[in-house]
């Protein structure tokens, strides 16, 4: 790792199965982000983004290959190191909310303070709140929330350890445009206020425009990238990538 890296992939392959009945899903794939970088993956169904985003946050082991972390490579390490690791400096946005029913929206937002035992930051709690627009319910429960809402209270969850990394898929895919750029907006800002990291899967051309960099798969493999792109120039890689 150089200094100043966040995240760095060695030639991750991940196959499910095996014999006959394998089926690659990522082929030998290198990646390197820096710090502070705010990085979008596209590519058609099927080009192995979500196996890439799982395998980078330690969700998933990779067949063979190496996932490094900051100064630690996770890919070798026990599941229980691991899941401490995870909790400690990696934050997770997915479509699934997983909001805890009996907790109101401030409750959920710092479990994972609570879980690691690590002191609240008020401040950084309220800034949270109103930066995804819930200061003003911040006592409800997620069933008194649109699914929209819950999943602005999973995305605040995310960053209230302020991890060292944050993964996203389809993060904004619940979300009506406005909803929308506020959560961009703000994942945009720690990455610059927080030298945080964030990785994110998104189908959207509109929402990987918002990313510093944009990377392509096709077919498990690295398909290119663009920097500073436009929705029409994301637009225009994914087609020549036969995605519509």
């Amino acid at each position: 790792m150089q200094a100043g890296d966040a995240l760095r992939l060695e030639n991750i392959v991940k196959t499910y199965g095996s014999g006959a009945n394998a089926v690659p899903a990522l082929r030998g794939v290198d990646l390197t982000l820096a710090r502070g970088t705010f990085t979008a993956i596209m590519g058609p169904s099927g080009s192995g983004k979500s196996t890439l985003l799982h395998s980078a946050a330690g969700l998933d082991r990779p067949t063979s290959g190496r996932v490094i972390l900051g100064d630690t490579e996770v890919s070798s390490l026990s599941a229980r190191r691991l899941t401490e690791f995870r909790r400690d400096h990696v934050g997770f946005v997915f479509q699934a909310y997983n909001l805890l029913p009996a907790l109101n929206v401030e409750e959920n937002i710092t479990l994972p303070l609570r879980l690691a035992r690590q002191r609240l930051d008020r401040e950084w709690l309220d800034f949270l709140l109103e930066s995804v627009g819930l200061s003003e319910r911040r006592r409800r429960r997620p069933s008194e929330l649109s699914g929209g809402q819950q999943q602005r209270v999973a995305i605040a969850r995310a960053l209230i350890t302020r991890p060292y990394v944050v993964f996203g898929d389809e993060p904004t895919g619940a979300l009506d445009s406005r909803s929308g750029k506020q959560v961009l907006d703000l994942l945009a800002h720690t990455t610059k206020a927080l030298a945080q990291t964030v990785v994110m899967v998104t189908h959207d051309p509109v929402v990987a425009s918002h990313a510093d960099r944009v990377i392509f798969l096709a077919d498990g493999a690295f398909a290119g990238h663009l920097d500073g792109a436009t929705p029409a120039e994301i637009t225009d890689r994914m087609s020549a990538l036969g995605e519509w």
